[in-house]
């Protein structure tokens, strides 16, 4: 266990937002796999701006990286204009 204040400080932060950083990314999945289960091309295309954005926020937050977000989007965009 840490002996110093800054040292208490410092894991009660990273304690904190590991929690927030595990929520935006289990949130956003979990928006992911919706926009997925969709069937009608217009609202899921609706859909598809919210989720990239979140996926946008994530990779600022540095919680995925940017290139991941960029692969994952890629991947969506595609699902999605393929719907007949």
């Amino acid at each position: 266990m840490a002996n110093h204040k800054a040292t208490k400080k410092d894991i009660r932060q990273s304690e904190s937002r590991r929690e927030r950083n595990r929520y935006y990314g289990k949130t956003t999945r979990n928006a992911m796999r919706n926009l997925l289960a969709l069937t009608e091309k217009a609202t899921a295309q609706g859909e598809l701006n919210k989720v990239i954005s979140m996926i946008d926020k994530l990779a600022k937050r540095n919680v995925i990286h940017k290139n991941k977000a960029s692969n994952l989007k890629s991947g969506l965009v595609k699902r999605i204009n393929a719907m007949a």
